[in-house]
């Protein structure tokens, strides 16, 4: 009996800690789709320049 409540405290703890994981990843996520919305007209330019430069060679 005891052996088992031990078990599943390891089990509970690898669940939680996957849980954290996929929060972080999910916060991750949201800050580079943030970044990406904010930067949006610097990086059309970017990929405008690097277009031309190749088409005008």
């Amino acid at each position: 009996m005891m052996m088992n409540k031990l078990k599943g405290l390891v089990v509970e703890e690898q669940g939680q800690g996957m849980t954290e994981y996929g929060l972080v990843l999910g916060i991750i996520a949201v800050a580079v789709v943030t970044t990406l919305g904010l930067l949006r007209e610097e990086i059309l330019a970017m990929f405008s320049t690097v277009t031309n430069a190749v088409v005008n060679r």
